[in-house]
């Protein structure tokens, strides 16, 4: 781990300022809409508009890449998120948010395209494994820590935007100024989404609704938490356990998952997570009660991500591993975008108890319909599983792309090992004989 963090530092280092700033404008524009004014529904959109940027970038980022570089694309993007940092307060209106949204949605998604295209170049495929896992723990320390910063400042004023803005302005040196070498950029073809689900509907039906569970929770988890009259500091409590969670259970279930048969792990998580969903139905719940229940929900959806795209692979050959992977993320896209949309409907109707019942809603549905094709079709040999690698929602093709590759050498290597061992076991046999 500290030979990866060696070779590519200045990437991690940039990556975690970024996710610093991200992390902060999400659970703060919630705060700031609440100060402003604006309604639950006008909040949704919001929030949502970010997925929908971010979708549009992974699609157009690459081709902008291939075209005038890295530096250059992250250079660009990069300094469109600085800027839209600031603009946020300065144009309180629903619409100029939606629109801001959507632009930093889509610069952050370029964003990571390009840092990881770096990254996977900057480790050889024997540390693969390690750099994503690290990469996994940057990413989600970073917004961890942009929880901690929300205090320091007032949500109806500037200086809460400045800082973010100054933040991601700071992560381009050690990004640019590193001296690891711009790696040639390569896509593949998504596989179409028809045969991907006939492969694996559970994948693709469950990556659909942890898309709509991971926006709720990364755009509407503020709003909900400003709604109940938590203080700003109640609210960067609540959010960052779900992040907690997120980072601390991510390991010990993808450890299980590759033990035991993956739809009774998605069964068994995505139902947790739902039951705990009903202490934020409770009547006047108290802060602690909450973050009980975001932590764990926070535990379980985020490594559900990971655990469907694992599951997926399982039912695929190598060579389809990958092009199946862009087929994932969009379908993952599709469902992120409309998950704020739904949630805030739903709090329209509910009140803030919608929250809790959306996200209730969408985990045990997965928990069903994963309990349903048990019934459809046996579960692959255990020595067939691929395996579960440590990933947040925010990483792109080319990272999954590269952890596939790491993951068939692997499953490579272990064949030849098992092959020279029955060589040389044979061997012994003989020459007793």
């Amino acid at each position: 781990m500290f030979n990866v963090l060696a070779a590519a530092w200045a990437l991690f280092l940039g990556m975690a300022l970024l996710m610093v700033g991200n992390g902060m404008q999400g659970t703060l524009l919630g705060v700031r809409g609440e100060i402003e004014g604006f309604s639950t529904l006008e909040m949704s959109f919001v929030m949502s508009a970010y997925f929908a940027g971010f979708l549009g970038g992974s699609k157009l980022a690459p081709e902008m890449i291939r075209r005038v570089g890295h530096v250059r694309v992250f250079a660009a993007l990069a300094s469109f998120i600085s800027a839209i940092l600031i603009l946020y307060p300065a144009i309180t209106q629903p619409w100029a948010w939606v629109l801001l949204r959507v632009l930093i949605g889509f610069c952050f998604s370029g964003v990571y395209v390009t840092a990881e295209s770096w990254l996977n170049n900057s480790v050889t495929n024997e540390r693969r494994g390690q750099a994503l896992s690290l990469y996994m723990i940057v990413q989600m320390s970073g917004v961890l820590a942009a929880q901690a910063l929300l205090v320091t400042g007032d949500p109806s004023g500037f200086v809460l935007f400045i800082i973010p803005s100054v933040l991601v302005s700071m992560s381009f040196a050690p990004i640019l100024l590193s001296a690891t070498p711009t790696p040639a950029f390569e896509t593949t073809k998504p596989m179409s989404l028809l045969r991907l689900y006939q492969s694996s509907p559970l994948g693709c039906v469950g990556i659909f609704l942890v898309g709509g569970v991971y926006s709720a929770q990364f755009g509407m988890a503020s709003v909900y938490a400003s709604q109940i009259g938590f203080s700003v500091r109640e609210v960067a409590i609540f959010v960052g356990a779900i992040y907690l969670g997120g980072l601390i259970l991510q390991f010990p279930i993808g450890w299980l998952s590759d033990r035991l048969d993956r739809r009774l792990m998605i069964l068994g998580v995505a139902a947790l997570g739902g039951v705990v969903c009903i202490l934020g139905l409770l009547p006047d719940p108290s802060l602690a009660l909450l973050c009980v229940a975001a932590f764990v929900l926070g535990g379980m959806a985020n490594p559900l991500y990971p655990l469907l795209i694992a599951y997926t692979n399982d039912y695929l050959d190598y060579e389809d591993m990958s092009a199946a992977s862009g087929g994932l993320i969009f379908i993952f896209g599709l469902g992120a975008i409309a998950g704020p949309l739904a949630i805030g409907v739903l709090i329209g109707w509910l009140g803030p108890m919608g929250f809790w019942v959306f996200l209730g809603v969408l985990m045990l549905a997965l928990a069903a319909y994963a309990g349903y094709r048990m019934t459809r079709r046996a579960s692959p040999d255990r020595d067939e599983y691929g395996q579960y690698i440590p990933i947040t929602p925010t990483t792109h093709a080319v990272t999954l792309d590269a952890a596939q590759e790491w993951l068939q050498e692997q499953a490579e290597e272990e064949e030849e090992q098992s092959a020279t061992a029955d060589g040389t076991d044979d061997t012994d046999t003989r020459a007793a004989g």
